[in-house]
């Protein structure tokens, strides 16, 4: 057998109760199911379940294209409160530098 080590991790008293509970209904204890996530992950390498951000939240980048994208918007309002129009050939035009 190899060598053992202590992992100690703080978390919520409540989450562990919980999912001590349901882990025991399972069949095992709290430290045999670290250890199986942690196989998991050796054997995936990586995190052994989906971990995405939710639909509604933007990254740095999202954020800053979209303000890119508001300027954008409010130079060609102007431009067509200036010109009293915009024409397809403007919008092409503006849409290439993008």
């Amino acid at each position: 057998m190899s060598e053992q080590v202590l992992v100690q991790v703080r978390v919520d008293k409540t989450l562990k109760e919980e999912v001590s509970e349901i882990y025991e209904t399972l069949g095992m204890d709290l430290p045999t199911a670290i250890r199986m996530f942690f196989t998991r992950s050796k054997m995936v390498r990586g995190i052994p379940f989906e971990t995405k951000l939710p639909d509604t939240v933007m990254t740095r980048t999202q954020e800053a294209a979209f303000r890119v994208f508001i300027e954008k918007m409010k130079a060609a309002e102007q431009s067509v409160q200036e010109q009293g129009y915009y024409s397809e050939e403007d919008v092409e035009k503006e849409l290439a530098q993008i």
